[in-house]
């Protein structure tokens, strides 16, 4: 059964999965029926073997301001409620993660609470120049969710994750680049454009391939280097059997531009 979406626009073209956050009038904020829509759009893209890259984007001055703290005036339970949220939203976030799709995320304006920790969760994360990060879950009296506990340490180190996560500390695109947050930080004018400049490169490449290398920079930290070796070489030796790596080795052997498939 298709879901409607009533809080973001899909499209998928050429195999790039394009999400667009669609509630400009609340910064995007995040609220049951957001939630149900990013657990619909993930579940369809984790099923559509054409996709080859996935960008999300959003409408509106603010990228994602994180929790729409005016739709907890309206429950009777906010703590079953926060509960219902993350199921849905950590659903669509681990389905992001673990699929073979690299995630390309482009941020405009603010990125705040749940806003940027999805950011977190990104493979390539280009933020516009007036693009700012913040954690803010605290200032509400609330704890991360959306993985970003788990991102937060290993992209930026405990220390400075310790002082984002306690002080909602506001970084601006330029902090973010240097912290190592996000990947590039472009004019605002251009931030679209480059995104999916990078999405058709992507959705062009060795989807097998990228697969790979999520599946070992998630496992990298989590094990010995022999373990971590042994996996390296069984991905290798997986991918010696895809057409993409056989044409790919043949192409550069005989000095020609490789046309990859995602196969």
């Amino acid at each position: 059964m298709s879901h409607e979406y009533t809080s973001l626009r899909y499209e998928k073209s050429d195999g790039i999965a394009h999400v667009t956050f669609s509630r400009p009038d609340k910064h995007n904020a995040l609220d049951l029926a957001q939630v149900q829509d990013l657990e619909a759009v993930t579940a369809s893209i984790a099923a559509d073997p054409e996709v080859r890259c996935i960008l999300v984007d959003a409408e509106g001055k603010a990228f994602h301001v994180g929790g729409d703290l005016s739709y907890f005036a309206g429950v009777d339970d906010t703590a079953a409620a926060l509960r219902t949220l993350t199921a849905f939203a950590h659903s669509a976030a681990e389905r992001l993660s673990r699929g073979p799709a690299p995630v390309i995320i482009a941020v405009q304006g603010m990125a705040a609470g749940g806003g940027m920790s999805f950011v977190l969760g990104g493979d390539i994360v280009l933020a516009g120049e007036s693009a700012a990060f913040t954690m803010a879950y605290t200032a509400a009296g609330l704890t991360p969710d959306l993985s970003s506990s788990w991102y937060l340490p290993r992209l930026v180190g405990l220390r400075r994750a310790q002082e984002l996560m306690l002080t909602n500390r506001r970084l601006s695109a330029a902090e973010a680049l240097e912290w190592g947050l996000v990947t590039d930080v472009v004019a605002d004018e251009d931030l679209a454009g480059r995104a999916m400049e990078l999405a058709q490169q992507l959705a062009a490449g060795p989807t097998k391939a990228y697969e790979g290398v999520k599946k070992l920079l998630r496992s990298s930290m989590q094990q010995s280097l022999e373990a971590q070796m042994a996996d390296e070489s069984e991905w290798i030796s997986r991918m010696g059997a895809t057409r993409d790596a056989l044409h790919g080795i043949d192409s550069f052997l005989n000095k020609a531009k490789p046309t990859f498939e995602g196969r």
